[in-house]
């Protein structure tokens, strides 16, 4: 028993010590490992810190390389811009040389331009200085001959006088009367040459300016040859509404000439009804009331008034819209209200078929060219122009001749000088004042008488005629007239033993004076008077 304790007691002791033992040996084991793996570790720690190191010095060196080569394309592009810079800078500066070289070579040039005309103009006041002095010393000489010559021809004139009243046996009054009946002929006869001449002479000066501004003024505007006129036959569908519009006992036609102002015409004419009126603007009114009636077929009193009125504001609305668009057209600004009311009521009146308003536009312009060719102002003139049948919109309700009118309606409104003038003065009827009043004459005259822009009737134009052949024909000296060219000239032929080429002149500017003061016409009318002698013998 007790060895077996002994010996359990002996082996438990060996597995203990072993035990120690193979712990110890273990721990040993993990210390040996534990320093080897360590090594190992930190090798490679320290191989990856170097490998680290490496690349971080590569990459650090890379950068370095990258940045030194941006810095050396960064130097080099601004040296290639500083070189730009200064070559641009150069070539300023060598334009800007050259101008100044250039101005320099101008400046001696011109200084040398004056300073001939300056030596120029000192040799020419020399040269007329010395004419002067010539001038002056021949006009001493002359007063002197003139003067002995005077004495000459008193004592000659005295010595004839005498002589010619011994022979005539006349008294000295006779003689006299005789004398200065002599000379007035003589001094006649010069005066006609000498107008005739002259009127030539300033006809040439002037024909050529005035033809082409009058041309260059005709052709820059371009306007129709026709323009609409006031409706007065008012066309029916059939003779059945003639009667309606009479309405039973005439109350119907009485009542819408009552209520436009307006005298309606009913005959036999077929498909036509005639409004007439002196009053352009009740007979616009009437006439579209009378289609609105016949449009509508409803036709007695109460609905005469309706349409009426309705008709009244319509023209009166459109009178003000066409004013104004057409002061807008004509570029003409700052008019005061009436005016361009009136400006508009001329849409409605006319003159031998020619649209008044039309007619003022065209003349509107026609000025401005004229007045810019003749460096006057054109916005004057353009004014002028558009304004100077103004008093053609009110001339059936105002006594008087329509540029008076107009010049009394404008000047009331505060309209200029100029404008006033030309409004009363592009009929001759006042003197003119300004250089735009005969612009205006020109070109109102130039719209009036181009083809196809006015007409007349042939009882009118006849009579025209017969009173153009009248006038001149009852001038002293004259055998013939013929009105020509529809009017727009007269030839006359006058007697050549009693009239002379002298005398033609007289007869001719009389005719074209009473022409101009008696007569009314479109446009002008050309005077030409022929002389022409023959002498006829027979041989036998």
């Amino acid at each position: 028993m007790d060895l077996t304790l002994l010996a359990q007691a002996d082996g438990a002791a060996g597995w203990g010590i072993g035990l120690v033992i193979g712990v110890a040996i273990g721990v040993a084991v993990v210390v040996v490992m534990g320093k080897v793996t360590g090594r190992q570790i930190l090798g490679g720690a320290k191989r990856e810190a170097e490998q680290v190191l490496k690349e971080a010095r590569q990459e650090a060196q890379a950068i370095q390389k990258q940045t030194e080569l941006d810095a050396r394309n960064d130097v080099a592009k601004l040296r290639e811009e500083h070189e730009r810079q200064t070559s641009d800078s150069r070539n300023e500066l060598k334009e800007a040389e050259r101008r100044l070289v250039k101005r320099e070579d101008n400046l001696d040039r011109k200084l040398d331009t004056l300073t001939t005309k300056e030596r120029y103009l000192d040799e020419f006041e020399g040269k007329i200085k010395q004419r002067e002095e010539t001038v002056a010393a021949k006009d001493a000489k002359l007063d002197d001959l003139l003067k002995h010559h005077q004495e000459l021809i008193d004592n000659a004139t005295q010595e004839q006088k005498q002589a010619m009243l011994r022979i005539a046996h006349l008294s000295e009054e006779d003689a006299r009367r005789e004398s200065l009946k002599l000379v007035e002929q003589e001094v006649q006869h010069e005066a006609a040459q000498l107008i005739q001449r002259e009127m030539e002479r300033a006809e040439e000066e002037a024909k050529d300016n005035a033809l082409k501004i009058t041309l260059q003024a005709i052709q820059r505007y371009a306007s129709e040859h026709t323009t609409d006129n006031t409706v007065t036959a008012i066309t029916i569908t059939s003779d059945d509404m003639k009667g309606r519009i009479i309405g039973r006992e005439g109350r119907n036609i009485r009542a819408f000439e009552k209520a436009t102002g307006v005298d309606v015409i009913v005959d036999d004419t077929p498909g036509v009804v005639v409004v007439s009126c002196f009053d352009p603007i009740r007979r616009a009114v009437a006439s579209q009331a009378m289609l609105k009636l016949l449009d509508d077929g409803r036709i007695h009193p109460t609905r005469i008034e309706e349409v009426v009125e309705q008709v009244e504001k319509e023209i009166a609305q459109s009178v003000v819209r066409v004013g104004k668009e057409a002061c807008i057209e004509a570029d003409v600004q700052g008019l005061h209200p009436k005016i361009s009311e009136m400006v508009g009521r001329l849409q409605y009146r006319s003159s031998y078929g020619q649209n008044i308003l039309r007619h003022s536009l065209e003349v509107a312009y026609l000025c401005q060219v004229m007045a810019n060719e003749l460096g006057l102002d054109g916005t004057i003139a353009r004014r002028c122009g558009f304004l100077h049948d103004i008093g053609k919109a009110m001339d059936h309700e105002v006594d008087g001749g329509h540029p008076q009118i107009g010049m009394d309606f404008c000047k009331k409104l505060g309209e200029r000088e100029e404008v006033l003038n030309a409004i009363g003065g592009h009929h001759n009827d006042i003197p003119s004042t300004s250089p735009y009043t005969p612009i205006v004459m020109a070109a109102d005259a130039i719209s009036g008488a181009r083809p196809g822009a006015r007409r007349e009737t042939l009882d009118r134009y006849v009579k025209r005629l017969e009173q153009l052949e009248t006038i001149a024909t009852g001038m002293k000296g004259v055998k013939q007239a013929y009105a020509i060219q529809a009017g727009r000239e007269v030839r006359v032929v006058v007697d050549p033993e009693s009239v002379d080429d002298a005398n033609c002149v007289y007869i001719a500017r009389d005719i074209a004076k009473r022409v101009s003061d008696e007569m009314t016409f479109p446009g002008e009318i050309k005077v030409t008077v022929l002389r022409e002698m023959r002498t006829v013998q027979y041989a036998r």
